[in-house]
């Protein structure tokens, strides 16, 4: 009776990410193509025609891409706040009225034996998300895309079991970069994305005396990459006395491929 986690793809090309229990089975957006979500569902052996939810944190399109032509395909219900789904449903395409759901932005409601916290997160988006699933007192917390961590943000997710956290650049990368000035302020803003220093930080600040598992996702391509976040972080865990391996385990989900099937 576990909670179970993959990360399908995690990057700025699209983000789609699995939570399963033996009963229920939801992704977290769904911003590749429907053949290509499936595809990666299949090869950590769930099944997607068997998918009761899809959330969805915002409207962009590296996060939304697959929703409508999934939930046509196997009649899945699509959830997300009012301001999220004015702005996405002209891209979804027609939708089956009864799998279009309406969420609050700090709610709580069930998809099958999954208890599911909805937060607001700070990004340029209508009205973005990020998600809490709980089951048989285990958790995932899913925070990508937010400039900043909220004190609420910190309330939904201190608990974690498993915790998926945005790491999105490296500050140094992105400022001698070759992004126009308006973009790297958007980025660096409040309503944009954090850094490796940020996830560190936030990491080290929630850390508590059980053992955890962190997933860094949403990696820039051109400001950021893999082992460069991983090392920051680690560096900033060391720092305060957190110990890899023995106190957290630490993974950077890909850009394009499924992690593992993770038991929580």
């Amino acid at each position: 009776m576990s909670l179970r986690f993959c990360s399908i793809a995690s990057g700025s090309s699209g983000n789609c990410q699995y939570v399963e229990t033996d009963k229920t089975n939801i992704i977290i957006d769904a911003g590749l193509s429907g053949k290509k979500i499936q595809n990666g569902l299949l090869s950590i052996g769930a099944d997607p025609t068997k998918l009761n939810g899809i959330l969805v944190t915002h409207e962009h399109k590296d996060h939304i891409k697959g929703v409508g032509i999934l939930s046509r395909r196997f009649n899945i219900p699509i959830y997300a706040n009012n301001n999220t789904w004015e702005a996405m449903k002209e891209y979804l395409g027609k939708l089956d009225e009864q799998n279009i759901r309406i969420i609050g932005s700090n709610n709580s409601f069930e998809i099958g034996d999954i208890n599911i916290d909805s937060f607001s997160t700070s990004h340029d988006a209508a009205d973005s998300l990020g998600y809490s699933l709980n089951h048989k007192n285990k958790k995932v917390s899913i925070v990508t895309d937010t400039g900043i961590i909220t004190e609420n943000i910190k309330s939904k997710i201190k608990d974690s079991n498993l915790l998926m956290l945005e790491s999105n650049h490296d500050i140094q990368m992105l400022k001698i970069g070759s992004y126009p000035y308006y973009l790297k302020k958007r980025i660096l803003s409040q309503d944009g994305h954090l850094s490796n220093e940020d996830a560190g930080n936030l990491i080290s600040e929630l850390f508590l005396d059980k053992f955890q598992r962190i997933f860094l996702g949403h990696l820039s391509r051109e400001n950021n990459f893999p082992e460069l976040a991983y090392q920051t972080v680690v560096n900033i865990m060391t720092e305060k006395g957190i110990k890899l391996n023995k106190d957290i385990q630490l993974q950077v989900a890909d850009r394009h491929d499924p992690t593992e099937l993770c038991i929580v």
